[in-house]
């Protein structure tokens, strides 16, 4: 009876390891590419921004629209 309960609890524990494990790797990934997000130094204010939220305007980075026509 013991044995039966122990290897029941085993499987179990066997197929929500198998089952969850992918989905924990799809979160670790997505984490890990919100993190490498590059940073850029807006010339006329001096400060950072994400690359991906810059304005882009003659190969410069902007942070806002009033930076880009304060050039």
């Amino acid at each position: 009876m013991v044995l039966k309960v122990v290897i029941v609890i085993i499987a179990a524990f066997l197929i929500y390891v198998f089952l969850f494990k992918k989905g924990r790797e799809k979160e670790i990934n997505k984490k890990d590419e919100m993190i490498t997000d590059e940073m850029v130094e807006c010339p006329t204010c001096k400060t950072y921004v994400s690359k991906k939220e810059a304005i882009v305007s003659n190969g410069k980075f902007y942070c806002s629209k009033e930076c880009l026509l304060d050039k």
